[in-house]
């Protein structure tokens, strides 16, 4: 079986590795896509350090087709096609346990969302992250509605899709994107308006300003809201981030970290009924090395997604 894996500090190559079993209360998925994510450059580059264990299978955003059953496992069947919610039961994956740049995927049963029919098996695996987390800290977090004025940091892989899902949720949209060559795929998707940088967007009195890009982008994000207003932090772009202390008062911070299988199956459903269509580009599994560097580079418009298998 053939798996991604992070050595060590900075250290990402593909490996042989023996074949999975799933346990009690999990299944084994044959990996169908895989989407890749600024956060596993940031594993690997900053985090390998913190992982329990060496040689780890990298991927958190994953979706296939159930292969085997641990005992136990119920409502479940061979050939059920599934994502994975990353931030579930099962410790962070290419973290804390093996991720899903591989053949094969252990999950449990109670961290897994149905894709419904229809669904292509790319878009299924960028919901399960990409999707999941833009949506949780947009909607679920930031709450995003009618009549609210929403700020969104960042238009990549995460960015896209929180703006679509608070457009359609009927708030006002702007959009904060240093590269001008996505502005009109932002537009596109209707936001009201686009700027280079949030900081254009001191005192102008947002209800919320969500941070997909973490690029020490929070100060921006404060000065936009109100008093009253909420700033939600998602971005993992660097490590820390600074801010002055009395721009924060009177204002509500929040820090999202990933979602819920609700989540997921929700975006699902947005992406079914092509409410939300992200842009994303297809790359093969020998590609994973590859398209990290580009990820990491700053080069990759929307989001990666490594088709594996048949």
């Amino acid at each position: 079986m053939r798996a991604w894996q992070c050595e060590g500090l900075g250290k990402f190559q593909l490996n042989e590795v023996e074949e999975l079993t799933p346990g009690p209360g999990e299944v084994l998925i044959e990996m169908k896509a895989a989407g890749l994510c600024h956060s596993d450059v940031m594993y690997i580059n900053y985090g390998a350090d913190h992982m329990p264990f060496h040689p780890m299978t990298q991927g958190h955003e994953n979706a296939g087709v159930i292969c085997a059953l641990g005992e136990g496992v119920e409502g479940w069947e061979i050939g059920d096609a599934v994502g994975v919610c990353s931030s579930g039961v099962r410790p962070p994956l290419g973290m804390f346990t093996h991720g899903g740049f591989a053949d094969k995927l252990v999950a449990n049963v109670e961290d897994l969302a149905r894709v419904p029919e229809g669904l292509d098996f790319a878009l299924a695996a960028l919901a399960t992250d990409a999707g999941m987390t833009s949506y949780h800290a947009i909607i679920k977090e930031g709450k995003a509605g009618p009549g609210m004025k929403v700020g969104v940091i960042g238009f990549g892989g995460l960015g896209q899709i929180g703006a679509k899902a608070a457009i359609v949720a009927g708030a006002e949209v702007h959009v904060a994107e240093f590269k001008e060559d996505v502005w009109p795929l932002a537009r596109e998707a209707g936001a009201t308006s686009v700027v280079k940088s949030a900081e254009e967007w001191a005192g102008q009195n947002f209800d919320l300003v969500v941070d997909y890009a973490g690029f020490n982008t929070m100060q921006a994000a404060i000065n936009a809201v109100h008093r009253g207003g909420t700033v939600v932090s998602v971005g993992l772009g660097e490590p820390t981030f600074t801010c002055t202390g009395n721009t924060i008062l009177g204002k509500k911070i929040i820090g999202s970290l990933g979602g819920t299988v609700q989540d997921i199956e929700d975006v699902f459903n947005l992406l079914l009924k092509k409410e939300i269509t992200p842009v994303y580009t297809e790359i093969s599994f020998d590609e994973i090395g590859e398209g990290l560097e580009k990820l990491k580079n700053n080069q990759v418009t929307g989001r990666l997604v490594a088709r594996i298998g048949n």
